[in-house]
């Protein structure tokens, strides 16, 4: 099969024609096969020359019309070379489609998050979280808006994205939808991977992300002091609810358990490890890491606090977990009981043991990202913040190892002896300049 080509420019003749303009058509061959699209262009008969397959004259309008018919040509030439390079079947049918971009499935941008995340809902549990799958549909509700909003459509073709559209969206999340920097960056991350996904089946062939840069900044980790952590520790709560959620809190500062995992926690993750002491030996809900924590003593007190509450006893869990959003609004009535004015969550808790409890102590980074359940130790920077009294104690030890080195440079370097200086008079000089 040949894979050359030939293209004809000419006038074709339409029904009931009389007299005037007539439309300019391509007629594309291979293999003697012809396939003919139209230009979108005229020109009357007259002016209009076969064998040269352009309009005669010097007028503007004539040399804009060849101007046109000559980057059509060249448009159909890069295509076949593309082709040809790629190894595809060239006919006159596949040039004239490829041309037309008929030969690009389209894909609307809702289709396809909606297919992506209906594939990541048949795959809970095998991969996938709810909640990342819950992020994905609230990313999908906000491009919904975004559209309609913005762009007074209710889909858009994928190919139809560029920077302007995604630059657009991001200024739409943070001022119509009130987003912050973290968060907006965060549902900008999830149209990265949908648009990922189209140049992967050739949806699309130009990247919108390409010019984009995010400059939004993690913010920093809230967490406890240790005099805060000690505060709440000490504090007598006469409403259990309060009393059982500040056990669980603490718990948490002491192991660095998340919400999901310190839920699940269950007598089976108690076990002897390194020493003979308890560890507690999990994977991690949110990634499926390994997490294995020896328990401290104030983390045992508090296990046996509650070996035998009905509640624990009945579901087989440890602790009387009860959903995030109730313990979240606990603890602000404890952090005011306490006179804490940090907003109190309950991942504050992981966050005090990566700093307040562990690096403060002047345990290695290496250990915390594993006690963690992290697979890089950059997260485990995110969550670990030195403190002004880590900095201090390492400039006290720089201090004493400098001033132990200090009499080894003095025997080396003796010291000066200063005497009086003369005074100098300066009468004489006075005295010249005067005579002077």
């Amino acid at each position: 099969m040949s894979t050359n080509y030939s293209l004809l420019f000419y006038l074709k003749k339409p029904k009931n024609y009389v007299s005037g303009q007539k439309p300019i058509y391509m007629r594309i061959t291979v293999d003697g096969i012809p396939k003919e699209v139209s230009t979108g262009k005229d020109c009357e008969p007259a002016k209009w020359i076969s064998k040269a397959n352009r309009a005669k004259g010097t007028k503007e309008e004539v040399k804009t019309l060849n101007t046109y018919l000559d980057t059509v040509e060249h448009k159909v030439a890069d295509l076949h070379l593309q082709m040809v390079k790629s190894g595809e079947d060239i006919t006159s049918e596949s040039i004239k489609l490829k041309y037309l971009g008929k030969d690009i499935k389209r894909k609307s941008l809702l289709a396809v998050f909606l297919e992506h995340n209906n594939q990541m809902e048949a795959l809970l549990g095998n991969g996938f979280k709810p909640n990342t799958l819950k992020g994905y549909k609230t990313s999908m509700s906000h491009i919904e808006l975004y559209l309609k909003t913005a762009h007074k459509c209710s889909d858009i073709d994928v190919r139809k994205m560029d920077h302007g559209f995604i630059a657009g969206y991001e200024f739409y999340l943070r001022s119509a939808l009130g987003c912050s920097e973290v968060s907006a960056a965060k549902y900008i991350k999830h149209l990265r991977k949908i648009v990922r996904l189209c140049i992967a089946h050739k949806w699309i062939t130009d990247d919108p992300f390409a010019f984009y840069k995010n400059s939004a900044r993690p913010k920093e980790k809230e967490f406890l002091t240790e005099h805060e952590l000690e505060r709440i520790e000490r504090k007598l709560f006469t409403v259990p609810r309060l009393a059982h959620e500040r056990d669980i809190f603490v718990f948490c500062c002491y192991t660095g358990l998340s919400y999901a995992d310190v839920k699940k926690l269950t007598d089976n993750q108690i076990g002897k490890g390194f020493g003979g002491k308890l560890w507690i030996f999990t994977s991690r809900e949110k990634t499926e890491t390994a997490s294995n924590i020896p328990l401290l003593p104030k983390a045992l007190e508090i296990l046996s606090r509650y070996s035998d509450y009905p509640s624990c006893v009945s579901k087989g869990t440890l602790l009387p977990v009860l959903s995030n959003q109730k313990m979240n609004s606990y603890l602000k009535e404890i952090a005011d009981l306490c006179g804490i004015t940090k907003k109190l969550t309950f991942h504050m808790a992981r966050h005090t043991f990566a700093t307040t409890v562990t690096l403060s102590n002047n345990v290695p980074i290496e250990t915390v990202s594993k006690m963690l359940g992290h697979t890089d130790i950059k997260t485990t920077q995110h969550y670990a913040k030195l403190l002004d009294t880590r900095i201090g104690q390492d400039m006290d030890q720089l201090e004493e190892t400098l001033v132990s080195k200090r009499p080894k440079y003095d025997t080396l370097m003796p010291k000066a002896s200063f005497g009086k200086m003369p005074i100098v008079s300066l009468q004489p000089c006075l005295n010249t300049d005067k005579a002077g």
